[in-house]
């Protein structure tokens, strides 16, 4: 039972981490530099992070700039005034991730502009077979630790955990929590439920200022990334940018 649980938490945290380290603060936003091996790097820990529910770096960025820029309006790809619910808030979002991948449609070349791309490695880890693998290791791992079958029942957990996250941001911190600042749009931050969100629960904070590595604005506002990045800057795996 403590092979699951410790695998239950490690998972939504490592997850969560590359989203909001490499996808968001780094990818959409560059927010800090790295050298080209460590972007490989992350490329790389992002699918052993995300497992099944990999999301392409490039297309996360891609995707979510548009959001920034038409927050809330038409354009916006997953805002909550478009949608009836969180369902299908996500499976609209789902439709815009992958007219972007596969490029069915054509992005506009302001949002294009210093994205990082490994095409082929984008290719492999979004493929069908890749999340097969995937979720059959994560299936393995329960039928071995398991000590009931029920617990088979928080597998959907692992293999949508990207879509978790996305519907508690996209749909949560537009919906409910409180502004800092008055904004163009619905954005919200979560306190005191950001410790599940490792930051990105400062939404309202964040959509004010969009090139802040640092999340929190209030002294009690913890952005535990903000911390790990002060810490992978100190030891010369990132660069922070200045001003």
């Amino acid at each position: 039972m403590l092979a699951i649980l410790a695998f239950v938490i490690l998972h939504w945290y490592l997850s969560l981490f590359i989203q909001t380290f490499f996808h968001h603060r780094y990818a959409a936003h560059r927010q800090f530099k790295m050298s080209f091996f460590w972007e490989r790097f992350f490329y790389v820990f992002a699918w052993i992070a995300q497992g099944p529910c990999y999301l392409s770096p490039k297309t996360y960025a891609l995707l979510h700039r548009q959001h920034h820029a038409y927050a809330d309006q038409e354009g916006d790809p997953h805002s909550p005034k478009h949608f009836s619910n969180a369902v299908t808030m996500l499976l609209g979002t789902k439709k815009a991730y992958g007219d972007i991948f596969w490029r069915q449609v054509e992005v506009p070349e302001q949002f294009t502009k210093n994205i990082p791309e490994w095409d082929a490695f984008d290719r492999i880890a979004h493929a069908w077979y890749s999340r097969l693998a995937w979720g059959a290791l994560y299936t393995f791992f329960y039928l071995y630790f398991a000590p009931s079958y029920w617990l088979l029942l928080l597998l959907p957990y692992h293999y949508m955990q990207a879509a978790i996250h996305g519907a508690i941001i996209n749909w949560g911190a537009h919906k409910y929590g409180y502004q800092n600042f008055e904004m163009e749009n619905t954005s919200t931050n979560l306190m005191p439920w950001d410790v599940f969100m490792m930051g990105e629960g400062l939404h309202n904070n964040h959509h004010k200022f969009p090139a802040s590595p640092n999340f929190g604005q209030k002294w009690y506002e913890f952005d535990p990334t903000w911390w790990i990045m002060r810490l992978l800057a100190l030891v010369g795996v990132i660069q922070m940018r200045k001003g």
